[in-house]
């Protein structure tokens, strides 16, 4: 916590400095953040998925931390997965398949 209020002091010092410089978006920048702000808030078709309990209320606890309602938040990871923006980590488990392979082979 004191890391958060130390940085918070620092750049109220910067700001009471004149250190810190607003900067405005292009008129350019300004029209591509508006078109895809309105093609990420289109939403013109209905999808009705199932899921499980399990699931659904990890999916709804972590909308509340992020303070955003759950269908929104199920709706922003699907657009960042086709958009390419979404990044999955790799495994750190390995599938049943292969340890069999591993253990045949070993055995």
């Amino acid at each position: 916590m004191k890391k958060a209020v130390n940085f918070e002091k620092d750049l109220l010092e910067a700001y009471e400095k004149g250190e810190l410089v607003s900067t405005s978006p292009s008129k350019k920048e300004k029209e591509k953040f508006k078109a895809a702000a309105q093609a990420t808030f289109l939403k013109d078709r209905r999808v009705n998925i199932r899921l499980s309990s399990p699931d659904l209320m990890d999916i709804q606890a972590r909308a509340l931390e992020e303070g955003v309602p759950y269908q929104t938040l199920i709706a922003s990871v699907l657009h960042k997965f086709v958009s390419g923006r979404l990044v999955e980590k790799p495994s750190r488990l390995t599938s049943r398949s292969t340890r069999t392979a591993k253990k045949q082979a070993s055995g």
